[in-house]
């Protein structure tokens, strides 16, 4: 990794408690996720992954999200999720016995990254 922030979405650190399952597997693991954002998080425990590997995350009231390592340090990685989801259903408290509504929701341009730069509309400097 490089001292380089290229990250897109605002996260927040927090420390709440993920259920991951690896592609193909039936093993669920537990890990810690120690910042989250709409668009991924970051998670730390001792599953071994590599990046590119899918993966679904069970996240506290917001359900199973799909996505992909995306880095991988030492007992760290970083996974992205295919779509956004509302990460502040996350940090809410938990309710006994009530589902919450599917946490899929639409990119906002405040959370997700810039679309990449199309070179026939680039400007030369």
């Amino acid at each position: 990794m490089t001292g380089v922030e290229t990250r897109g979405g605002a996260r927040d650190s927090l420390f709440l408690l993920a259920d991951i399952r690896v592609e193909q597997s039936l093993d669920v693991h537990r890990v810690r996720v120690r910042n989250l954002s709409d668009g991924g998080m970051m998670a730390e425990g001792n599953l071994r992954v590599q990046r590119g590997h899918r993966v679904e995350v069970s996240l506290r009231n917001v359900g199973n999200v799909p996505g992909s390592v995306a880095w991988v340090q030492d007992d760290r990685f970083g996974i992205a999720f295919d779509e956004a989801v509302d990460s502040q259903k996350a940090r809410l408290p938990l309710q006994g016995g009530e589902l919450l509504d599917a946490a899929v929701i639409t990119p906002s341009w405040s959370q997700s990254s810039p679309q990449p730069l199309q070179p026939s509309t680039a400007r030369k400097i």
